[in-house]
């Protein structure tokens, strides 16, 4: 058993630093956390038909959401640059930004985090905002996204993988299981980066806006939803082989710890640490406090989340840019909540 622990511990480490220290494992992160998740059931000795089918089975439905709502988005993409400034004026920039962070935040959910993160480059894209207001509003926009999409198990990665290991005894969770759970922190949340955006954003116009670097076509829809299946598959068998080494550590941390020790998601993939640490051996207050320690500290930096790294490699934004404005954000999100849980969890 300590050799299973050891070796678990060990991918856990290549996990965590192999990404940033070489570059082509940062770009094919899919097949690594397939190889990494492989390795750890093959070391736990945990392969079995049903781990095989829960893998091929339990990416289906994030991966049709993705694939439905990129093509859905690539046909109304015209569309939505033709009228985007056309509604800017009409209601005043300010009121739009607000509408844009509420509307792509809650929506994220049903449409994905992806999606809403392609829907928010469109749109940066043509209201020709100065740089610091586009890059304001794009990290405000990021952390609403990243946030609601945890609502529902179509969202993003994280969500999908906490439904999953969470399906069994003594939870049951369903579709709804986070929206019930989470709501009450999340949808304020959502709110609260919007009517920041009243606040912090100082815009000018300029005559073009920041454009995309390319256009999305059919061919990327398709190599993208084929890399958000692997990508959960991967990730259900990195949760399932590192069951062990919840059962006996993570279950056990107090879940004020745990909400901080997930601050590293500023820099780790979120969904990633999802299949790390969720199990059915935690509490609901150790659930709840990972999971918003997650989503909060994926918007601080660009590694964090997937709707960050869209926005950031279409828009070129760059990492100290980034950290200029999300990591306080973050901090001060963090520290909100934190007091919240004190006050309610207990």
């Amino acid at each position: 058993m300590q050799l299973e622990i050891l070796g678990l511990l060990l991918i856990l480490l290549f996990v965590f630093i192999l990404p940033f220290i070489f570059k082509k494992v940062e770009e094919e992160l899919e097949i690594f956390l397939f190889i990494m998740g492989a390795l750890s059931l093959t070391i736990t000795k945990q392969w079995d038909l049903h781990i095989l089918k829960e893998a091929f089975l339990e990416p289906i439905k994030i991966t049709i959401a993705v694939l439905v709502a990129g093509l859905l988005f690539n046909q109304l993409q015209n569309i939505l640059a033709e009228n985007v400034n056309v509604l800017a004026k009409k209601i005043g920039i300010k009121w739009f930004i607000f509408l844009l962070i509420v509307i792509l935040g809650l929506f994220s959910s049903i449409i994905t985090a992806i999606v809403a993160a392609l829907i928010l480059v469109e749109i940066i894209s043509h209201l020709k905002l100065d740089r610091k207001s586009e890059i304001t509003v794009v990290i405000l926009a990021c952390f609403s996204i990243g946030m609601g999409a945890a609502l529902t198990p179509i969202g993003e990665p994280l969500s999908t993988i906490a439904i999953s290991k969470l399906k069994g005894e003594p939870y049951h969770a369903d579709f709804f299981f986070l929206i019930k759970r989470l709501w009450l922190y999340i949808v304020p949340a959502v709110l609260a980066f919007a009517i920041l955006s009243f606040f912090i954003i100082k815009h000018t116009r300029r005559e073009e806006g920041l454009k995309e670097k390319e256009k999305e076509n059919f061919k990327s829809i398709i190599i993208r939803s084929l890399k958000v299946y692997l990508f959960i598959m991967a990730l259900v068998f990195l949760g399932s082989g590192f069951k062990p080494i919840i059962d006996m550590y993570v279950s056990k941390i107090h879940f004020f710890a745990l909400y901080w020790i997930n601050i590293i998601s500023a820099v780790l993939d979120n969904a990633t640490l999802v299949a790390a640490e969720i199990g059915p051996s935690m509490k609901l207050n150790q659930i709840d406090a990972a999971i918003l320690g997650l989503i909060i500290s994926g918007g601080m930096l660009i590694p964090g989340n997937i709707p960050n790294i869209i926005a950031a490699s279409k828009l070129k934004i760059k990492s100290k840019e980034w950290a200029k404005i999300g990591v306080p954000l973050g901090l001060i999100f963090l520290v909100v909540y934190f007091i919240i849980l004190f006050l309610f969890e207990k």
